[in-house]
């Protein structure tokens, strides 16, 4: 793949970088997408009946089932060359924060460690109460897991519709994309607030904003540069031109 000779000669001389990424990157390791999990058993409800705090209050049972679901098939995939090519780009860049809106924690699989999760991490599981971390709960497949501490409902570590975004990591988000010197926005429709004003934020403190998604979105008559098709592609060919290191999994 080609490249603009003046992006690359850029790229070679930034020190501060800012990436995120959403669903299409996680789809490209054949994770399906928030919607396109509600198949078989799960086809008839809707995505946001099962993801809301009033939902878990309604009947937490169904709600634990369906994240234990989608836990399950996370479980199940690996991370893919653009995951890869990004944990490459933390290593070279001076200054590299990874954003992602994604809950699969595949970015740090991959051995990235600077990574912002704006939307929580559904493989880690909390107490609905009082908020106490924990690695293990019971297998009783008839009700829900309790916490060891209060005895509060166990739910998955990620923001549901109507909670707020975790203050210190959209802090952080915010503060490393003003920062930035080039700004990707990997895999991600770009009309998710408030993660979608993160590119403008960018924009705006004179950041070049690189769009790299498999169709245009909102961002793109904005982005500087915009590569159409899979970041699984795309992003390990731009660390060969910028770095000349080949990713492989």
């Amino acid at each position: 793949m080609e490249f603009p000779p003046d992006l690359i000669v850029f790229l070679r001389k930034v020190e501060r970088v800012s990436a995120l990424t959403g669903a299409g990157v996680s789809q490209e390791s054949g994770l399906r997408t928030f919607r396109d999990t509600q198949s078989g058993l799960w086809a008839q409800y809707r995505p946001e009946d099962l993801a809301t705090p009033d939902a878990f209050a309604r009947d937490p049972k169904l709600v634990w089932d369906w994240y234990a679901f989608r836990r399950e098939a996370v479980k199940a995939v690996r991370p893919n060359l653009g995951h890869y090519s990004l944990t490459e780009m933390e290593k070279k860049f001076p200054e590299f924060t990874l954003i992602t809106q994604n809950v699969d924690g595949l970015h740090q699989l991959a051995g990235t460690k600077n990574v912002l999760e704006l939307h929580g991490n559904i493989l880690r599981v909390r107490c609905a109460v009082c908020g106490r971390f924990t690695e293990t709960w019971g297998s009783d497949l008839d009700s829900v897991p309790r916490c060891d501490e209060c005895d509060g409902l166990l739910r998955p570590d990620v923001v549901w519709f109507g909670e707020t975004l975790p203050r210190l990591e959209l802090e952080s988000a915010v503060t490393a994309s003003r920062r930035a010197q080039v700004f990707f926005s990997i895999g991600t429709s770009g009309v998710v607030h408030p993660a979608a004003a993160l590119a403008l934020a960018a924009r705006e403190n004179g950041s070049v904003v690189i769009e790299i998604n498999a169709e245009p979105t909102p961002l793109t008559p904005k982005a500087d540069f915009v590569f159409h098709g899979k970041s699984g592609e795309i992003l390990p060919a731009l660390v060969k031109a910028v770095f000349d290191i080949s990713i492989q999994v």
